[in-house]
Order: structure tokens, then sequence, then C-alpha cells
């Protein structure tokens, strides 16, 4: 049993993945946790570019919430929230590096973190998320980023990629199920 995060920029397929891992018999203990953006945006709360640090922290507070469950599956981590705060064009540097230092503390809460590439997956618009690719690569170049600047903070750490059979199984390969 563990806290299992997904971490990776948007449109990869984390929800997707962790709604597959759902219907497996070897997570039936768990809860999942899955993208709440359109709830939040519902509730006036700005997302992507448009992010303030108010609606960062409460993305924060989600993900630390998600964290108290022993057996928990997320496909968003508190390194997302981070990486999703560093771009935001309204949140001040100082406060974002605040920001950063204060929301690592819990990536040691996880027992495992996964990182899931874009590589091959093209950008679904949802209507929330945006579609903007460079966007996309920017979050993405700051995500692998933070795991690498984080590594001490993470106590096993994996990357997957390929199609969600694919992403399954090392998933599944990682986790020695």
């Amino acid at each position: 049993m563990a806290r299992i995060g997904f971490t990776g920029t948007v449109s990869v397929g984390k929800t997707t993945l962790v709604n597959k891992l759902k219907e497996l018999p070897e997570f039936k203990d768990y809860t999942f946790a899955t993208e709440r953006s359109k709830y939040l945006r519902d509730l006036g709360i700005p997302l992507n570019t448009d992010s303030t640090l108010k609606g960062q922290t409460i993305f924060l507070a989600e993900r630390c919430s998600e964290l108290i469950a022993n057996n928990v599956i997320t496909d968003r981590t508190i390194i997302d929230v981070m990486s999703f705060t560093l771009n935001a064009n309204s949140i001040d540097k100082t406060d974002k590096v605040s920001f950063e230092y204060y929301a690592s503390r819990f990536i040691e809460e996880y027992d495992w973190i996964f990182y899931v590439s874009p590589a091959g997956v093209k950008i679904e618009d949802n209507g929330v998320r945006t579609t903007d690719i460079e966007y996309r690569d920017q979050i993405d170049q700051t995500i692998k980023h933070l795991c690498s600047c984080h590594l001490d903070k993470i106590k096993n750490f994996g990357i997957i990629s390929g199609s969600t059979e694919d992403r399954l199984r090392q998933v599944k390969s990682y986790l020695n199920l």
C-alpha cells in the first residue's frame, strides 16, 4: 500500500491512466483522486497562466488533503502545483520562490512519484486546460526541473511513457505487481 502520484504536463493522459488503474484488482484497496480543474474553475479560480497565489494555494491544499489517506493514487502531485505556480504570470517572483520552498516540504509524503512523458501524446481540448503547445512544453520542462531539484525528497521515482497499456505495465513493474 502506498501514496502514489502522477506528475506531468497538461494532456499527457494522467487521468486516463489513473482511471485504468482503478479498474485493476491490484489497486482495489486504494482511494483514487482525479482532476478537479473543472470544479475549481467553476468556483472562479483562474487556471494556467492566469492562476493566482490564492488559487494555487487551494490546489496545494487539495494535493495535501489527498496525502492524508494511506492508500491513494492521484493524477496530480505537489510538483504539478509548484510547476503551475512558477509559470503563472500574475504571481510575483518572490511569492513563487516562497511557494516552491513551502510546497516542496510535502513531496516526501509520496511513496511513489511517476513522471508521465508527453512524448507522442497530442493535446486534447477538454474545454478547461490550455491547448497552447509552448505552454505545455514550458510546464513539462519545469516539472522535469523540479523533479531533478527535489529528487532527494522523492522516495521512489519512475518515468513512464508510451500507450496507456504500456504505462500500466510500467507502473505495475515499478511497484513489483
